[in-house]
């Protein structure tokens, strides 16, 4: 199964949570009138009959009661799901988490930032911010509604009691959450969940207040009122705990499958769920808010009575049995192998500069391999991602990783490279930019000519997770001035519209500039002007080398399905324009957004000549679609 049929199967799966979510309304709607009636006199217990109580039953009040209740759990849930929503550090926030800045004086800190920049640069996604709880046992998860505000967090346990290994395969497990669609699934779950429970916090208010009022008239209905409610609470509880174990297993299996296909090592994860099995803590959270998150953790985060059940996640056993079918059943493992002397180790083993890694990209792109990519990892693109950062110079890195150098990182990769405009464009960021910013700008200059072509996107996805450090006015006035810098030469370069679109489309969502897009499934023919727009600016950002744009561009929209459109001139096409277009491809039905990605590399390697620049738009293309796309290494 793939990217694009995960993205598929994680709608149908919040059809399913609607559904049942449903029924567990309805039933909550049922009992909860059942119980007014009798509190309250509306029917008489002591003469109760099928008939007598046809006939003493009131449409009016049930009606009534039962859209007071459906108003006060869709509240609930709608409520908790918008505190969540926008970024998944509000999930962190909420289990009292640490965001790991900088992990240099803390060796395991270190291994984790490494870890999840190695996944995040190999699946082509956005760096997601790492959070750090302050537990014993061996867990994770990650949060956000896309990709854009993804974060990961880990117990202290997990980096501590893991290798590099078993945390690789733990963070491989989470980044699939946030490939296949599960994380938008786990907020409604967490959402759903409160407006369930929100009955029974009604029955303890009221209890409260019934016992203040024994002595009026109604005091003894409110008590019984509150007792009833606070009984139909803890039934929302077992109705929740059924939706979240229903929903959840099945994809926990999923996730643990493909960090063994992303990783290539079974052992990896594997070992991770034996030391789950041997600790102490096991993967059990103190915080009492780790219930409400227990199903989007990696293990189970809390103890059930009833475990199978309830549980949100499979046995260990059967977990680790998916994995090494012929496992013993012992929770045995080796002991940690010292990370710094491994981690040199591998460094050595990487010999190969990440720019030869990708001598492949022609025959992935002409077999549309890449495709089967998307959203899944192999050992050639993680490799890639360690090379990549550890080519990267020092200075390049650091300022990366720092909220002030990482503005000046970014206008550095957008200045002129003739000296009479740059020198325009500093002069400007001397005035405009925060302090300190400026100087750091003007480091960079100093020291590095230009950056190597292929380190652009993968510093960019570093950055992202950087920037979202930013205050709301840090940002936009970080904005502001980018696109000043940008518009200072009245040229706009290919790579610099693409580098703003990139960093807007993912920064905008995290500082609330723009709401999450939600999918209208478009088909492709309510996107032919679209598709037209963007395939004829990628066929005249090629050279076109022996065969005429016209004949590349028909071997293109061959990829379409014969779909009705023309190759659009250079001089109609408005950048503007293309933004919106790509806006309204990200809104095309998943199946059909494998076609649209073939039409675009057919376009770039009809005349079997590709450069590095187009496997760059080509990628930023893929990305502002929403569709992660990796490293075309082989």
């Amino acid at each position: 199964m793939n990217f694009f049929e995960l993205q598929d199967q994680a709608r149908q799966s919040t059809t399913k949570l609607v559904l049942l979510f449903t029924l567990a309304v309805l039933s909550l709607v049922v009992l909860t009138n059942l119980l007014v009636m009798f509190a309250f006199g509306y029917v008489d217990a002591q003469q109760l009959t099928p008939e007598s109580f046809q006939q003493q039953f009131d449409w009016e009040t049930f009606l009534l009661i039962g859209g007071a209740v459906l108003v006060t759990i869709l509240f609930g849930s709608l409520y908790k799901i918008s505190s969540l929503a926008g970024s998944g550090a509000k999930v962190a926030e909420m289990m009292d988490a640490e965001l790991i800045v900088d992990g240099s004086g803390d060796m395991n800190k270190q291994k984790v930032l490494n870890v999840v920049e190695e996944m995040a640069i190999a699946s082509g996604t956005p760096v997601p911010p790492v959070y750090l709880l302050h537990e014993d046992s061996i867990n994770a998860f990650a949060a956000g509604n896309s990709p854009s505000n993804a974060v990961i967090g880990v117990t202290r346990g997990t980096i501590d009691k893991l290798s590099r290994d078993e945390l690789q395969g733990v963070i491989a497990h989470e980044f699939s959450h946030i490939l296949n669609g599960d994380m938008r699934l786990n907020i409604r779950l967490i959402g759903i969940l409160h407006g369930i429970l929100i009955l029974g916090m009604i029955g303890y208010y009221l209890m409260h207040m019934g016992g203040r009022s024994r002595n009026s008239r109604n005091g003894g209905g409110i008590v019984m009122l509150a007792l009833g409610l606070v009984v139909i609470g803890y039934g929302g509880t077992f109705f929740g705990n059924i939706i979240k174990a229903s929903v959840n297993r099945q994809r926990e299996y999923l996730a643990d499958a493909s960090a063994v296909q992303f990783t290539r090592n079974p052992g990896g994860i594997a070992g991770a769920l034996k030391r789950i099995g041997s600790d102490a803590m096991g993967s059990t959270l103190e915080n009492p808010n780790g219930a409400e998150i227990s199903h989007a953790l990696f293990g189970e985060g809390i103890k059930h009575s009833f475990t199978s059940l309830f549980a949100t996640h499979p046995p260990l056993e059967k977990r680790i049995r998916s994995i090494e079918p012929n496992w013993d059943g012992k929770f045995e493992y080796q002991p940690i192998a010292d990370a710094q002397i491994k981690e040199a180790s591998h460094a050595q083993d990487q010999r190969v500069k990440a720019a030869g890694l990708m001598a492949g990209v022609a025959t992935v792109m002409n077999s549309e391999a890449f495709v089967d990519r998307i959203g899944q990892l192999n050992d050639a693109q993680i490799n890639y991602a360690h090379q990549i950062l550890s080519e990267l110079p020092a200075e390049i890195k650091q300022a990366a990783h720092d909220p002030f150098a990482v503005r000046a990182l970014i206008y550095f990769m957008v200045l002129d490279n003739e000296k009479t405009m740059r020198q325009q464009q500093l002069e400007y960021l001397a005035t405009a930019a925060d302090d300190g910013v400026y100087e750091e700008t003007a480091k960079l200059v100093e020291k590095f000519p230009e950056l190597e072509l292929v380190h652009r996107l993968p510093l960019l996805d570093i950055a992202l997770s950087t920037l979202r450090q930013l205050s709301k006015r840090q940002y936009l006035l970080f904005k502001d001035n980018l696109n000043a810098l940008v518009a200072m030469d009245a040229k706009i370069h290919l790579f610099e519209w693409t580098l703003q679109k990139i960093l807007f489309h993912h920064l905008d969502v995290v500082f609330q500039e723009r709401t999450q897009q939600q999918s209208k499934q478009l088909s492709l023919e309510e996107t032919q002007q679209a598709s037209a727009v963007v395939l004829s600016l990628l066929i005249h950002a090629g050279k076109q080398q022996g065969l005429s744009k016209a004949d590349a561009f028909a071997l293109a929209r061959e990829k379409l399905g014969g779909l009705a459109i023309e190759l659009l001139p250079l001089n109609e096409i408005k950048l503007e324009t293309v933004g919106t277009s790509l806006d309204q491809l990200a809104q095309l039905a998943p199946l059909k957004k494998p076609l649209l990605l073939k039409a675009c590399a057919k376009a770039i390697v009809a005349d079997q000549q590709i450069t590095a620049a187009e496997v760059e738009l080509f990628r930023a293309f893929a990305d502002l679609i929403d569709c992660p796309m990796p490293p075309l290494v082989n």
